[in-house]
């Protein structure tokens, strides 16, 4: 099996959901401690082994371009006053000439659709797909563990979490077939289904491998769930035809994309540090009942 180089991160939302602070900032640039999501998102990729960067991006969205270039001014400053250590992390921090691409979604029609504006970019290989909004803390980053299992199973991967019964319309559920370790075989995809007829339990959350086959399903730009070109029903049409699977990551996902999951994210990233965690958690005792 070839390595997994390429990686899409689909940019160009909204953000609704987390207004008004995105009224002008984009909700991927919205910091964690003391990052921007995205910097999670492509930092995961990287110690994946992915190698080129492709964002998917919409008006008002230069800043996250300019986010992952060199800051000339402020690395002269940062020069200048002998700030080395920092200096070494922005340095770190920026992707080499040549690794970050960049599309526009003209119009907001889906994922499906914001993956398929890739298209051109990926060729004929299997590339993956990150959804910055989930934030995944594990030992071993979500994405390098997904990569690992498909070299053994080929085919599509995408990551998988049991989810509550009433929560199952808010997402891809799975209907699994056999599973084995951390794999579960996907029978079938549904796109949001209502929880009285939902499949099982299982969630597609925001990691994809995904062979370049499915470009040929999006190129019908057919209209799914909610009025929009929907990748699940593109991931469908592969099913059958390529091995098709679930994985249970070992790690816990943060939505941040939803205000009260962007707060724990920050809790729970900032007990983490060794920096901060031993202080922040002596904050946090002053605000217990």
């Amino acid at each position: 099996m070839k390595p997994v180089k390429k990686v899409v991160f689909p940019v160009a939302g909204l953000g609704t959901r987390m207004l008004p602070a995105t009224k002008v900032l984009p909700k991927e640039m919205l910091p964690v401690v003391d990052k921007p999501i995205i910097q999670y998102a492509l930092e995961e990729a990287a110690a994946a082994g992915c190698e080129e960067f492709i964002f998917v991006t919409g008006r008002g969205k230069a800043i996250i371009e300019d986010h992952f270039d060199r800051a000339v001014e402020l690395f002269e400053a940062l020069a200048a006053k002998n700030k080395d250590e920092q200096l070494e992390k922005m340095t770190a921090d920026v992707p080499k000439a040549g690794q970050v691409l960049y599309t526009r979604q003209q119009e907001a029609k889906g994922l499906g659709h914001a993956v398929w504006c890739a298209r051109r970019l990926i060729e004929d290989e299997v590339f993956a797909v990150v959804l910055v909004d989930d934030l995944i803390h594990s030992e071993v980053p979500c994405l390098a563990q997904m990569i690992e299992a498909q070299q053994r199973t080929g085919g599509n991967l995408v990551a998988v979490m049991e989810v509550a019964k009433e929560h199952t319309s808010r997402y891809g559920i799975v209907e699994p077939g056999a599973e084995e370790g951390r794999l579960v075989e996907v029978k079938s995809l549904v796109e949001k289904p209502d929880p009285a007829v939902a499949p099982s339990r299982y969630a597609v959350i925001g990691r994809y491998l995904l062979d370049a086959a499915v470009f040929d399903h999006l190129d019908r730009h057919e209209v799914g769930a909610g009025g929009e070109i929907q990748l699940t029903d593109a991931m469908q049409r592969l099913i059958g035809s390529q091995p098709f699977h679930g994985f249970r990551f070992e790690g816990q996902r943060y939505d941040c994309g939803d205000k009260l999951g962007y707060l724990e994210a920050i809790v729970a990233t900032a007990l983490a540090r060794p920096d901060l965690g031993a202080d922040f958690r002596a904050v946090l005792e002053r605000y217990r009942d």
